[in-house]
């Protein structure tokens, strides 16, 4: 009974957290803490720490790490499927109702207006990180400063290094890394 619970529990979140992960842990706090009280508030704010600290999605990680507390791997197995089952089951339909109507008219339309719509909430979200990674501040004040100097060459040589050369993204990280910790104890 207890991994029907999980399931439905979050099925919920994974339905309704419109907006990424981090608008899902409200909704998940308020099931898990609040509702059927399967953690204390200090349990949630461990599970919310380790979920940022792993790979993958932050509802997805919490959502597993709820059910491994719950139920164990059976219930780490029954939240994560809950939470993903919506987007499936989303995406399936959308992508039946695709493959059918794609030649409409009305479909090229709304996907011709879709592009341009995503493009600009993801450069919007690239500036915001853009600058904060240059200046670290905001609103920017955009002082010269090393670090600014170092941030705005790094930025502008992986930029190009990725253009030209299209090596492995993580390459681009672990070098950026690299560059970040030498320059912290030449600037510093």
């Amino acid at each position: 009974m207890i991994l029907l619970e999980l399931i439905w529990a979050f099925f919920q979140v994974g339905l309704f957290s419109i907006g990424g992960g981090y608008a899902a842990l409200p909704q998940i706090q308020n099931i898990v803490v609040e509702k059927l009280g399967w953690l204390t508030p200090l349990e949630f704010a461990d599970v919310l720490t380790i979920s940022q600290m792993t790979p993958g999605p932050i509802a997805l990680n919490a959502a597993t790490f709820v059910g491994t507390k719950i139920a164990g791997l059976p219930g780490a197995f029954a939240a994560t499927l809950g939470c993903v089952l919506p987007s499936i089951i989303i995406v399936l339909a959308l992508a039946f109702f695709y493959s059918r109507y794609r030649n409409l008219k009305g479909v090229k339309g709304v996907l011709n207006g879709l592009r341009p719509a995503v493009v600009a909430m993801i450069s919007v979200a690239s500036l915001a990180v853009l600058l904060l990674a240059l200046f670290s501040d905001a609103p920017p004040t955009m002082p010269l400063t090393a670090e600014n100097i170092i941030a705005f060459v790094m930025v502008a040589v992986g930029f190009l290094v990725l253009r030209i050369f299209k090596p492995d993204p993580i390459f681009i990280i672990a070098a950026g890394g690299g560059v970040g910790v030498l320059a912290y104890y030449l600037v510093k």
